[in-house]
């Protein structure tokens, strides 16, 4: 990829203006789950198709603002569960398979040709899994903090590889968990975000998504507090898919990267980035020919980093004249 075709596009890496989607709709999947589906940009464009993170985070109108609207038609979606997508925090046929799929229906529904991928965090382990299942529908990916789902990336998170760093916030969210349950908080969290009790889940959401939220970038502080559904559906969704390994099988995404080792990708890494460290990013890159993989100097995982907004706003722009 070419660097400079990205440093010197025309937004010159700030975020674009905020835009409407000139599309709204509800899918429905079966199994009782509506996907809520926009488009925005242009309606003719070359199409983006947005993995929010979480799993359970949703997209939001920021995430619009990535991409020149003159050139993209951007799909955005909320993953089963979670945002404007019902029934809220419901886990029920809500899978990494089932999320593929909805990826296709979404295509199939819109017209869609081969588009970019876009996504973040669990977005690009969305991404990556999406565009294995089905290369020929994939021209390029754009990926930022990097995460496969394996094991030891989820105890780095979750078994205190984090915690050595920020030892306090680490106590606060062991802190609800009984001593004889911590050696593994996410099945202590998943009983609790699971009991079938609404306040105990709730109680049990707030410090599973502060957590995260406090490290996501260099900056970041836990919330005072948030939003009770959002939080409940966040937890729920993410220890669903963190208990059951992400329903993928162990170091699945890298061994199965020749199936799309033809295709573009943009890695956009925070050097510091405490929830997916570079690693892993660094491992999806080598011995990838086409993979691009950008270390973003002081700067951690959050998407509205300004290195790192910046970063894949360039990454957007250097594609305008590709495939």
């Amino acid at each position: 990829m070419d660097r400079l075709a990205g440093q010197i596009g025309a937004s010159a890496g700030r975020l674009y203006p905020a835009t409407e989607p000139f599309d709204r709709r509800v899918i429905a999947r079966g199994d009782g789950h509506l996907i809520y589906v926009e488009q925005c940009g242009n309606p003719e464009g070359r199409p983006v198709i947005v993995l929010h993170g979480g799993p359970g985070g949703g997209c939001s109108p920021y995430m619009r603002r990535f991409f020149d609207p003159a050139h993209y038609r951007v799909i955005l979606f909320d993953q089963r569960g979670c945002g404007r997508s019902l029934p809220h925090a419901s886990v029920s046929a809500n899978t990494t398979a089932h999320l593929i799929g909805d990826v296709a229906a979404i295509r199939a529904e819109l017209g869609l040709g081969p588009a970019i991928l876009f996504g973040g965090s669990w977005g690009a382990t969305l991404a990556l899994a999406v565009a294995q299942a089905d290369p020929g529908a994939v021209t390029a990916l754009v990926l930022r903090g990097v995460f496969t789902g394996r094991r030891h990336e989820l105890d780095w998170f979750y078994r205190g590889g984090a915690g050595r760093f920020f030892p306090d916030l680490w106590e606060q969210f062991r802190a609800p968990i009984p001593a004889d349950e911590q050696g593994d908080l996410i099945a202590a969290y998943h009983r609790r975000l699971f009991s079938g009790d609404p306040a105990t889940e709730a109680r049990f959401s707030v410090p599973w998504l502060m957590w995260e939220n406090a490290l996501a970038g260099l900056d970041s502080t836990a919330a005072a507090s948030v939003p009770t559904d959002y939080a409940r559906a966040f937890a729920r969704l993410e220890n669903h898919y963190f208990f059951n390994d992400c329903f993928l099988e162990e170091g699945q995404l890298l061994r199965d990267r020749p199936l799309i080792e033809h295709l573009p990708c943009i890695i956009v890494q925070g050097r510091y980035d405490m929830v997916c460290p570079p690693l892993t990013a660094w491992e999806l890159a080598q011995g990838w020919p086409g993979c691009d993989l950008r270390l973003i100097p002081a700067s951690g995982h959050a998407l509205s980093e300004p290195r790192i907004s910046a970063a894949l706003v360039q990454a957007m722009d250097g594609l305008r004249t590709a495939g």
